[in-house]
């Protein structure tokens, strides 16, 4: 199959990841955020336009259209067709599937403040660490960092550089099969690995690529790691202003 894009760190195949994956060899790390089949989309459209109400000059109350993407989980049997193909396995929103008791849980704290939004999301891992939390806000048009929205769930960089960074250093390459506008091949292009991405929509393959043509930074790349490094003596990290604060 002829990707969408493809660098040095990151190819994307626009399609239907149920075709894509059988024909895929073996990954080191599957990190991605499945749709968890609890109508996403259409909520955060209503909760989204209520917050223009309320704050007209917010920049990020954006109307994503309506889909139906999420309005049913991942089959069971091709999110094992995808566990398959990595040794590491992260999958936010874990908590909605049928998956294997963990030792190792993610939780992104979103700083959300008292609101119907939830303060927390979590990933199931299968990773042979403790509980690891990040303290990240991320609440509509309020985030540690500024950062463009271009998905309605999409996950913010710095988190997805954080759960990248906990799984082992050998998980060198990364598969993402609902890839969404990307943000899981941008933090594995600025750590320095190579990922490959799936996405069904052309519009977000679009976005992707566009993200993965970007150049890395070094002060980004400084960041980066900063961001993903793993703290032996404490399991929870915070960030603010965009750095882990100590």
């Amino acid at each position: 199959m002829t990707p969408y894009f493809q660098d040095d760190a990151v190819t994307i195949y626009h399609g239907d990841c149920r075709e894509i994956v059988p024909t895929l060899g073996r990954f080191d790390l599957l990190l991605t955020d499945p749709p968890y089949g609890i109508g996403t989309t259409e909520q955060s459209v209503t909760r989204w336009n209520k917050a223009s109400e309320k704050w007209p000059g917010a920049r990020d109350t954006k109307d994503y259209g309506k889909n139906e993407w999420d309005g049913e989980p991942v089959d069971e049997v091709l999110l094992s067709a995808c566990r398959a193909l990595a040794r590491w396995q992260i999958i936010f929103g874990g908590n909605y599937y049928t998956l294997p008791p963990a030792r190792c849980w993610l939780v992104w704290d979103k700083e959300n403040g008292a609101n119907t939004f939830a303060d927390c999301e979590l990933a199931w891992t299968n990773l042979d660490k403790a509980v690891r939390r990040l303290s990240y806000l991320w609440n509509g048009f309020q985030k540690a960092q500024p950062e463009t929205r271009w998905h309605p769930t999409q996950k913010p960089l710095a988190v997805m550089m954080w759960a990248l960074g906990q799984a082992p250093d050998t998980a060198q390459t990364v598969l993402d099969p609902f890839a969404g506008s990307g943000t899981t091949g941008r933090a594995a292009k600025d750590l320095g690995r190579k990922a490959v991405l799936i996405e069904r929509e052309e519009r977000y393959c679009e976005i992707a690529a566009s993200r993965m043509a970007q150049g890395v930074l070094p002060l980004c790349t400084a960041n980066a790691h900063a961001l993903a490094e793993e703290r032996s003596d404490d399991s929870q990290q915070r960030v603010v202003g965009g750095k882990v604060a100590p």
